[in-house]
């Protein structure tokens, strides 16, 4: 079999491994052995091969990579995940809510809760939003309707 077949099935193995990893670092070994292949298809001998494709796989770790992992990461907005998704969301009081204590309903998770300020009181039913978490315990506030 050729060489440059050889190189190509390579490159087609990385690009496939680069689709579950997401890092961008097997793409661009991918292309590098690109560059080993167009090498190897001029004729070239197998040192001059791998050196190709060392050579093109540095550049492009080098320059490409981290201006696509830039330009990839401008594109994604921050995601909030963990008690952090929380904030902002309203919920459901299922028990009084206090200054010190008292249940929420978020969707079907139920946690505990108090208030932002001691003189605020929720009765059971009322609508709150989720202010932040502290610890395991959610901070809540009258649900103010945004927008």
């Amino acid at each position: 079999m050729a060489a440059w077949v050889l190189w190509l099935v390579a490159s087609g193995l990385l690009v496939a491994g680069e689709v579950a990893s997401g890092d961008l670092v097997l793409l661009m070994l991918a292309g590098g052995a690109l560059g080993g292949g167009a090498v190897a298809l001029l004729g070239a001998g197998l040192a001059v091969q791998v050196v190709a494709f060392i050579v093109v796989s540095a550049i492009l770790l080098a320059v490409a990579r981290p201006a696509a992992r830039a330009r990839l990461d401008s594109r994604v907005p921050g995601h909030v995940d963990g008690v952090q998704a929380l904030v902002g969301r309203t919920a459901t009081v299922t028990r009084p809510v206090g200054r010190s204590s008292g249940r929420i309903q978020v969707g079907a998770d139920e946690w505990s809760a108090r208030t932002q300020f001691g003189d605020e009181v929720f009765d059971v039913g009322s609508t709150v939003r989720i202010l932040h978490v502290d610890g395991a315990t959610a901070v809540v506030g009258e649900a103010l309707e945004l927008g």
